[in-house]
């Protein structure tokens, strides 16, 4: 159960390396390059007032959810801030009640 199991070995006969000797080495015309497929997906260019118009709205963008990521934390800490008021008032009006 535990052993592994190999694959059977390949069947093909190995590769020859060595040339065929009837026939000389005789250089041939080299073949033409391969020609990439032509894609039908639209191309986008860039000019220079829509590269402007692109960066101008990332940067705000980045300046929203900045804001709003600030804005969050701030809520945290205001949070955190009155809990921690509320501990204390509450600690203070249970320790007067043992007192008196």
């Amino acid at each position: 159960m535990f052993t592994p199991k190999y694959p059977t070995p390949d069947t093909a006969p190995p590769p020859t390396t060595a040339a065929p000797t009837g026939h000389p080495l005789v250089p041939t015309a080299a073949a033409p390059a391969p020609v990439a497929p032509v894609s039908n997906r639209p191309t986008i260019q860039l000019t220079p007032g829509s590269a402007l118009a692109l960066a101008v709205g990332g940067g705000a963008v980045v300046l929203v959810v900045g804001a709003v990521l600030v804005s969050l934390l701030l809520a945290v800490a205001i949070t955190g801030m009155s809990v921690a008021v509320c501990a204390v008032v509450l600690r203070s009006i249970l320790n007067q009640e043992r007192k008196h």
